[in-house]
This record gives C-alpha cells, structure tokens and sequence, in this order.
C-alpha cells in the first residue's frame, strides 16, 4: 500500500474516532609551485593526488639546463619512488591512494644552470617550492525535519498514536536506502490563524540519518562509503518530502474538500541539512577557504574523536588525523 494512503487511512480512523581541490590546476590537471608562496591543495581521501611540478609556471615556459629536482616529504625525508609514491625524471610528484597520515608539507628544490653563450660560464641557481597537501573526506548527510498536523485536541491518545504511526510509516519508507528517523518529538500548540480562531497543531520534529542498522551493508567495501551513504540519504529526503507533498495533495483534491480534523498542514515541511565529520577530520572554514566545506584531517595540535563537525586543541598531538588527545 503506497504509503500517503496508508497514513490518510489512519488520520480518517483517528478523526472517527475521536571534490580534488585546488586554485591552482592547469588544463592539465598539473598543479604548478609559486616561489615564496606554499601553494594549498586538497586531496579526497583514497584518491589520487594531482600531479605537482617541482617548477612555477613561467619557469616550465623556459628552457632549463640540467635540472635537478629534490622532493622532501612531510617527516622531513627525502621522497623516493615507491608502491604510493611516484616521481618522474622531470621531477612531477604524485600520491597515490592519499590518506590522512599523508596530509603536510611537500618540498621540492629545483636546481638548474644558466649558461653564458659568450663565456660557456656555468651559474647554479636554485629555487624552492612548497605545497601543504591535506586529506578530506566529504561530510556525512543528515537532514533535520520539521513538519505539522492539526488535531483535535491536545489531549487525548490520538496524538501520540499518529506520532508513532507516522515514524512508522516514514522508517518504511526510507529502510531500503538503510536510513532511518531518529530522534522524533511533537508537541502540541494553540495556533491563531488569521481570519480564523485558535486551533490546536503539532509541532512535529525529527532527523533522518543514513546510518540504519546494518548501514555498512551498503557500502560495497568502498573506502569511500560517505559517497554511498550521502546518496542513499538524498534519496531519503527526496522520497519523505515528495510524501508530505501528496499529503497536502490528497486531502485538498481528493476528498472532495472534506478535511479530516487531524491532516497535514499544507507548507509546513521544512528541512535543514545537517552535517558531520568523521573521528579524525573535521571543519575549519578560516583554515581551509578553498575546501570549507570539506572534513579535513585535523592538523598537528587538534583532534576529532568523535562525529563532530570541529577538530578540538591539543598540544600533544604530532600528527594529522589524530583521534584522541595523546
């Protein structure tokens, strides 16, 4: 039975009775250094990071003799090719399968001659650029609701009786998406509406989260399973707020202007977005402009040990991601 029937059933029953991101990208997908400038990136979590050029832009324009190229990681050793990293004899570096330990630091040395045509004379000229690379991850989805149903009377069972049914019936709706309605509450108020007398409505609030039992189920062992669950919630909203629409739809069409006195108030669904960060990453909006809205590990002196939307002081932390104060 489609679920809107379902729920009209019940209330006609209850009144009878009663992104990698970075400013820097070339058409290339290269991402170039600016000398005396870090240059800022941000890499998803488990992808691959862009391709850095150990040179600037107008250099790379030039002809360079005998370049040499010198990359430092973020422990302060040299990088060397290997299974995660790969350097090229042009001195391009890419991260593969970037995690949040990962996050830091990227120095390279370029080292090149200049050659007098007059003199052959030889000059050694270096140049140093660095790149502070960070893991991010998406935040988790969730959507705060509030909607409204006008009743009979404030008291009485029939109140809490449609509040169940409808969580019932919403929980239905979105449990093959492994979402489901948490936090549920209502209460009852005396609305004034203009041109009319006092009624009663409740007030109803929950929050539809992506985490159902079993939630993991439906993530396919994807590393990146907020990708999966954040489309699996978007589904959700979509289906709950096409739901209220035809119950607005079915009770001012199809009962021939017949309006239970318990019914859904048309206009009254609203939804907020609520986001939130994995154990280890969090928001930082004045840290992170270009990726503000992106969880990214929590940079040395800060955590995140739960699902928070902020990574939290603590000067004992050496690393990027950490998960407790250490």
């Amino acid at each position: 039975m489609r679920a809107w029937v379902l729920l009209s059933a019940v209330l006609w029953y209850l009144t009878g009775a009663g992104g990698r991101r970075s400013s820097e990208r070339t058409s290339k997908g290269f991402i170039y250094g600016k000398p005396g400038h870090p240059v800022k990136l941000y890499v998803k979590l488990h992808h691959h990071s862009p391709v850095l050029v150990c040179m600037d832009f107008r250099r790379a324009k030039k002809e360079t003799v005998d370049p040499t190229y010198i990359w430092i990681g973020p422990n302060e050793k040299p990088l060397t090719g290997n299974n995660q990293i790969n350097i090229t004899k042009t001195g391009k570096l890419m991260v593969k399968d970037f995690l949040e330990a990962l996050s830091g630091l990227y120095t390279c040395t370029l080292s090149y001659k200049t050659v007098k045509a007059e003199t052959q004379e030889e000059t050694i000229v270096k140049q140093r650029y660095d790149f502070m690379i960070f893991a991010y991850r998406e935040p988790d989805y969730s959507y705060q609701m509030a909607v409204r149903f006008t009743t009979k009377s404030c008291e009485g069972r029939y109140n809490d009786l449609l509040f169940r049914v409808l969580k019932k019936i919403l929980d239905n709706l979105i449990s093959d998406l492994s979402c489901h309605v948490i936090e549920p509450s209502y209460k009852c108020h005396f609305v004034k509406i203009p041109k009319h007398g006092l009624i009663h409505e409740l007030f109803i609030a929950f929050q539809v989260n992506p985490f159902a039992p079993g939630w993991k189920g439906a993530c396919n062992d994807s590393a990146d399973c907020e990708d999966i669950t954040n489309h699996n919630i978007l589904q959700a909203r979509d289906r709950i707020e096409e739901f209220f629409r035809s119950q607005a739809y079915i009770y001012y069409h199809n009962f021939n202007k017949t309006i239970p006195a318990m019914h859904f108030v048309d206009h009254s669904f609203q939804v907020v977005r609520m986001d939130s960060c994995r154990p280890g990453f969090g928001k930082n909006e004045g840290l992170h402009s270009n990726c503000a809205s992106c969880c990214v590990a929590c940079s040395p002196g800060t955590f995140s040990p739960d699902v928070d939307v902020t990574c939290q002081n603590c000067v004992s932390v050496r690393i990027y991601g950490a998960k407790s104060c250490t």
